[in-house]
């Protein structure tokens, strides 16, 4: 059985870091991408970054240069480091894991396997 559970989030100033945390088990880090996705009140859920079959990381336009998704094996871990947070990061971030190929990272369609999301608050 694949389960994620997210936890990290939290209240914080525009310009500040916040660090998401993903636990994963039940699954293969090499034949899955591990990916942060986000929901913001009223919009679609949208991809933030993905860590594709522990090979490459890939990142939203939005968050390029500002978030870093990465990876403890030992601890079956996947982090996303938010730095330089922005009012309009605000949203729901989920951790998903998917076997999936990499023209189809970016669609949350593609995943079958969902943590239960962690709020993330950017105050102006």
């Amino acid at each position: 059985q694949v389960l994620l559970a997210e936890s990290g989030g939290g209240l914080v100033q525009a310009g500040g870091s916040l660090r998401l945390s993903c636990s994963v088990s039940g699954i293969n880090f090499s034949g899955y991408a591990i990916t942060w996705f986000r929901q913001a009140a009223g919009k679609e859920r949208e991809f933030v970054a993905s860590n594709f079959r522990n090979t490459h990381t890939y990142y939203a336009d939005s968050v390029k240069g500002r978030f870093t998704i990465s990876r403890d094996r030992a601890a079956n871990m996947v982090f996303l480091q938010m730095d330089r947070l922005k009012p309009e990061d605000t949203a729901v971030y989920y951790c998903a894991a998917g076997r999936t190929i990499l023209s189809t990272i970016r669609n949350p369609d593609a995943y079958n396997n969902w943590g239960q999301g962690t709020q993330v608050t950017v105050s102006s």
